[in-house]
C-alpha cells in the first residue's frame, strides 16, 4: 500500500515514515503544500498524511484543491490543535480523519488502516484481508489459510497486499514497482517476476484456493482457482 506523507518538519517526518515502511508502506514524503499536490498529481496514492501547517500551502488547502478536482483518496489530516473548531473545518473540508500532535505510533496505524479499509471482491474484518481460503494479516504480516501459514517478507506483503485488494484486476509490473519500490526506485522490473514467484510456492504450500495468474505482454491479477 502506497502513502503520502506531507509534513515540513522533516525530523518527525523522517521518524513516522520510519515507522511506516516498517510496517509494510511504501511511502513518499513532502515538505510543503504545493510539493504534495505535486506528488498526487504524479502518482496515485491509497492513502495521504497532511499536516495542517505546511509552508506555501496548508493542509486544509491542500485537501481543499484534491476535492475540489474530486480527488477521493482518503486523507488524514496531523495538527498541533486541538480545538474542536478546527477538527470541524478539516472534516467539511474532506478529512477522513484528524489525529493531534504528539500521538502514538499504533494509534496512527490503527487510523490508516481504519481510512484505507476495503470490501471490493473481499471481506476485511480489522486488520485482515480475506480472499478464497486465505487471509492476509496486517497486523502481523501473516498470511494463512486451513493448513498453515507463512510470516511475509516486506515485499511480499505489500505485493499480495496490493493483489487483494484489487482481484481479478490486471496489475502492470511498472504499476507493482512505483506502488511498492517507488518511482525513485534502481531496481528493474524483473524483480517484480521473482516476488510474484516466493507468493506462489507459498500460496501453492498452504494449498490456496486463489492463484496469481499472469496477463502476457499486461501484468498480474489474482483470483480464486474455481473462476477460471
Amino acid at each position: 500500500m502506497r502513502l503520502l506523507l506531507a509534513e515540513d518538519e522533516k525530523s518527525l517526518s523522517k521518524a513516522i515514515a520510519a515507522i511506516l515502511k516498517k510496517n509494510n508502506y511504501t511511502v513518499d514524503t513532502a515538505y510543503d503544500g504545493v510539493e504534495a499536490l505535486a506528488y498526487v498529481d504524479a502518482n496515485e496514492y491509497d492513502g495521504i498524511i497532511l499536516d495542517v501547517m505546511m509552508p506555501q500551502l496548508d493542509g486544509i488547502g491542500v485537501l481543499q484543491k484534491l476535492r475540489a478536482q474530486g480527488n477521493a483518496t482518503p486523507v488524514i489530516m496531523l495538527t498541533a490543535k486541538a480545538e474542536v473548531e478546527d477538527k470541524v473545518f478539516g472534516l467539511d473540508s474532506g478529512a477522513n480523519d484528524y489525529l493531534t500532535k504528539p500521538f502514538a505510533a499504533k494509534e496512527l496505524l490503527a487510523r490508516i488502516r481504519a481510512m484505507t479499509r476495503s470490501a471490493v471482491g473481499m471481506v476485511q474484518t480489522d486488520a485482515r484481508l480475506c480472499l478464497g481460503n486465505i487471509t492476509l494479516d496486517s497486523a502481523t504480516f501473516e498470511l494463512s489459510s486451513p493448513v498453515g501459514s507463512f510470516t511475509l517478507a516486506n515485499k511480499e506483503f505489500q505485493m499480495l497486499e496490493f493483489l487483494m485488494r484489487n482481484p481479478k484486476q490486471i496489475i502492470s509490473a511498472e504499476q507493482l514497482m512505483d506502488r511498492i519500490w517507488g518511482f525513485d526506485t534502481n531496481a528493474e522490473t524483473n524483480v517484480v517476476w521473482t516476488y510474484i514467484s516466493y507468493l506462489r510456492k507459498k500460496l501453492t504450500a498452504l494449498k490456496a484456493d486463489v492463484e496469481i495468474r499472469a496477463r502476457r505482454n499486461a501484468g498480474y491479477y489474482i483470483e480464486c482457482i474455481e473462476e477460471q
